[in-house]
């Protein structure tokens, strides 16, 4: 049984806008790349209308949601041979469903932490990686085509 608020609370970022650059979208949600220094890659998977929790929605639509996420990652793993994937779908900040998909390799300036703590070192990030990031996203919508049937 889908629980929605009839009308987006105005505070809602996700709701009034895409919360990343827009990559590929259908009827019930959208990919957005996050820029977010040193982390190329980082995406976000955003439920267009406002929800707050995955139980909010019914089997089928959490299925199709998750089939988008469990895409996008899989996109990002092929294309970035990352050392290793987070998935997070937190929203205490911005409670509007929504998954980051996040690629993470151990020279980050994060890494083994979470993305969302203190960088460790502030190095660059090599232009092969920014190069390959960029390349992920161009090819990230025909990657995603099946799921629009």
């Amino acid at each position: 049984m889908s629980q929605s608020l009839p009308i987006p609370p105005p505070e809602c970022e996700l709701c009034h806008g895409a919360g990343g650059s827009l990559l590929w979208q259908n009827d019930s949600c959208r990919v957005v790349a996050v820029d977010e220094p040193g982390l190329p890659g980082f995406l976000r998977v955003v439920l267009h209308r406002h929800v707050r929790e995955m139980t909010d929605l019914s089997e089928r639509e959490r299925n199709r949601f998750m089939a988008v996420v469990f895409a996008v990652e899989s996109h990002v793993r092929r294309s970035l041979e990352p050392d290793k994937m987070n998935l997070a779908s937190l929203g205490n900040a911005t409670p509007h469903l929504h998954w980051h998909v996040i690629p993470r390799w151990r020279d980050d300036r994060h890494f083994p932490g979470p993305v969302w703590t203190a960088a460790r070192h502030d190095s660059p990030v090599a232009p092969a990686r920014l190069a390959a990031a960029a390349s992920m996203a161009a090819t990230l919508p025909g990657a995603l085509e099946a799921l629009e049937t």
